[in-house]
């Protein structure tokens, strides 16, 4: 047997496993569990977890059998195929083979902070990427390359800090694994015990509450469901605009937010609209995700499959913005943009860099034109790429939020019945309201259940992900309502018009947008912004145009995007109230004025996080005190703070002193000869701190008479006696010796 197989043998010798090696090993197991909770978040939102959970027990047992026959050079080559033959694998799971040139420049933009979450089969790349690292780092632990594991397990949670996918909380906690299995580890190969290691339980104690009031790791926007993150609670802004329109790829569902009056842009447009800014597609659970990446605009976008008129519209900025507001669907840009431009794999319109204040472009939209009997007979034959993509939801989505769906939407017999009974049922049951507590947990079943108001993210986000749950395709679009209307075909548009909506595929007829928002509610919050901003005197709330009164527009034939909903037969849920019809969006039925004398607004009061414009506030992030149950990650750092905190206060004998001076002064009560003898014990303790310690060849009556002890202290020496030597004392004798000493003590002031 070799030199290095023997040295395996002792590695592997796991039956006879000490505690100083299984915490080295605990280590290694926090570090997995660290890289590891991301790849599981990622599967949970796209795939199915029992897969990767049967993968990663089948590639950690692997690592712990092999460890004691193959060599660590093979071992070395082994996790090396393993990741070469998954990447390999993903990379012919693609639907086009992309050449050498855009799979480099995607993995550099995945190692500049672009979420793995953006990668559209990011299920099979993680399934593909993960055994390699796992195996080396687990494989290392077991034959007591501690060092070794850390590097091949920090290299693999390193990379998903560069993609900004592992929260500061997660990146932490894979931090202390590593820390204590390189520490403990090198304990274990020297032999030392385990209370050789509470020095280090103290750091790690200190280094995690030092962490918490300002995070150690440079992590980026984190986007797992476990931390707190600017991600989970909404980008850089506490307004609703800067939450919706500067979440790039990336929409996060946020707090308390507030509204900007701020005049944005002017829009001269041949039609009214909602000036949709971008769209997602995958649902994470806290939050929304546009897969896939973005290609400079070519001249021509394809438009709606269906039927469509063309809109055409100008789009002045007022204030400087970074964004391509357009009707639904863009398929032509012109304009000082047009080289700017960029199409994402979603067919919006994103730009790169900003426009200033007074540029202007240009864009024709191929706005889809269906009636509400085209829709309800538009049937679900879906092509498979929008089924497949647009109706797949986390598999931990709770199972009542479709059963909930199923029974609001029971009388509907066709995708659009099922769509509009879900956007009424949301408009008639849910209050707006700006002033809310970001959810934990999933954002659309807490709405559903667990919540009364929200605004515009949670209507959209739980509208959407209830149609999933029906297997019809639905996303979430994000932009501008259609603002205030100044002329027959120009409307300004401010801050506050930032939205939040749903669409819903047709086959053959493309996109059709719903909006399950309030919309009085809505429009009383943005006029009550509006007027006390006008009352400030704010002057860049208002052009030459605005702020004139109501502009009453004439009589026009032009047709509508949809069908009025005056036209559009409902299906009441159960209960269900029906809101007026002249409650409307601009765009989605008959104009008319919005009553809103008896609408009452919750708004977030104006000393609270995020209750300033969009440059102002905070982003409302959940800390680890703000109520909520933690995760299981702060749970695990939270332990390991209790375990360094009682480890520093027992070696400062702070935990001594604390215990005798309980013991001291709280004696419970048992029977009376045990009572008789703790009493005299803590006598003597007393004694010996005002006087001296009885010394060992001194009976008890000695000692006191040496001292000059009180009538109270031989009392209780005489009771203890008879307890002890004559084997009875009355209950009310051992009481009488228990106050006695509490007297002595100071227990009682004394």
């Amino acid at each position: 047997m070799s030199t290095e197989t023997r040295a395996a043998d002792a590695a592997l010798d796991l039956k006879g496993l000490d505690s100083v090696r299984a915490v080295a090993l605990g280590g290694i197991g926090l570090l997995i569990a660290a890289y590891g909770s991301v790849f599981y978040h990622f599967i949970d939102v796209t795939g199915e977890p029992l897969v990767f959970l049967v993968l990663g027990a089948a590639t950690l047992g692997a690592g712990t059998l092999l460890a004691r026959s193959l060599r660590l050079r093979w071992a070395a080559v082994v996790a090396v195929g393993l990741l070469a033959t998954g990447l390999g694998l993903y990379i012919v799971s693609l639907p086009r083979q992309p050449p050498l040139v855009p799979l480099l420049t995607d993995a550099v933009a995945l190692m500049t902070g672009r979420s793995l979450l953006q990668v559209t089969n990011v299920d099979l790349w993680v399934l593909g990427v993960a055994p390699g690292p796992l195996f080396l780092t687990w494989y290392l632990a077991v034959r007591r390359r501690y060092v070794g594991g850390v590097l091949a397990g920090g290299a693999t949670l390193g990379f998903l800090v560069l993609t900004g996918d592992a929260s500061n909380v997660t990146t932490l906690l894979g931090v202390v694994g590593g820390i204590v299995a390189v520490a403990v580890g090198d304990m274990d190969r020297r032999g030392d015990s385990l209370r050789a290691a509470e020095p280090l339980a103290v750091l790690l104690a200190a280094l995690i509450l030092l962490s918490a009031i300002a995070p150690v790791v440079p992590a980026g926007p984190s986007r797992t469901a476990d931390t707190w993150s600017s991600f989970q609670t909404g980008g850089p802004g506490g307004s609703v605009e800067a939450n919706l329109v500067e979440a790039d790829s990336q929409l996060g569902i946020a707090g308390n937010l507030s509204l900007s009056p701020a005049v944005r842009f002017r829009v001269e447009s041949d039609a009214e609209s909602y000036w949709q800014v971008g769209s997602y597609d995958r649902y994470t659970g806290d939050g929304w995700i546009r897969t896939g990446s973005s290609y400079s605009y070519n001249g021509r976008i394809r438009g709606p499959p269906g039927q469509s008129r063309a809109v055409s519209q100008t789009v002045t900025a007022i204030d400087e913005i970074s964004v391509l507001p357009a009707a639904w669907k863009p398929v032509e840009v012109s304009g000082s943009v047009s080289d700017r431009a960029r199409v994402t794999d979603l067919d919006g319109l994103e730009l790169d860099g900003s426009l200033a204040s007074g540029e202007r472009y240009s864009v024709t939209s191929r706005v889809p034109v269906a009636s509400a009997r085209d829709l309800r007979s538009a049937g679900t034959d879906y092509p498979s790429a929008v089924a497949e993509r647009f109706t797949r939801l986390p598999s931990s989505t709770p199972d009542r939020v479709a059963e909930r769906t199923e029974r609001i939407t029971a009388r509907a017999d066709n995708p659009y019945a099922t769509a509009r009974v879900v956007e009424r049922w949301l408009e008639n049951n849910k209050n707006y309201s700006l002033d809310v507590e970001r959810p934990r947990g999933n954002t659309a079943d807490e709405f559903l259940f667990e919540m009364d108001a929200g605004y515009c993210t949670y209507f959209a986000t739980t509208m959407a992900t209830m149609l999933r749950t029906q297997d019809i395709p639905a996303r979430m679009a994000v932009g501008y309502t259609s603002g205030e209307r100044v002329a027959e075909d120009e409307w300004v548009v401010r801050g506050y018009d930032a939205h939040a909506w749903v669409e819903v595929y047709f086959p053959e007829v493309g996109w059709v947008r719903f909006d399950p928002t309030p919309a009085g509610p809505r429009q009383a919050a943005e006029q009550g912004e509006l007027t006390e901003a006008r009352e400030s005197n704010r002057t860049d709330v208002d052009t030459n145009e605005t702020g004139s009164g109501d502009w009453t527009p004439t009589p026009t034939a032009t047709p509508a995007p949809l069908t009025p909903r005056a036209e559009q037969p409902v299906q009441e849920a159960p209960g269900q109230v029906t809101v007026p019809d002249r409650i409307t969006r601009p765009g989605g039925g008959p104009t008319g004025d919005v009553d809103t004398s008896n609408i009452t607004v919750t708004r977030p009061p104006t000393n609270a996080p995020g209750g300033g414009d969009a440059d102002e506030g905070d982003d409302g992030a959940a800390g680890p005190l703000d109520g909520r149950p933690p995760t299981r990650a702060e749970a695990t750092l939270a332990t390991i703070v209790l375990v360094g905190a009682v480890v520093a206060l027992r070696r400062t004998g702070v935990t001594g002193r604390i215990y005798r001076a309980v013991w001291l002064r709280y004696q419970p009560t048992k029977d009376p000869e045990t009572d008789a003898e703790r009493a005299f014990d803590r006598l003597e303790y007393v004694l010996a701190e005002r006087h001296r310690p009885r010394r060992p060849e001194e009976t008890p009556r000695q000692y006191l008479a040496s001292i000059g002890a009180d009538e109270r202290a031989a009392q209780v020496a005489a009771v203890r006696e008879r307890a002890k030597y004559a084997g009875r004392v009355t209950r009310e004798e051992a009481d009488e010796a228990v106050d006695l000493v509490d007297d002595m003590v100071g227990w009682r002031g004394a």
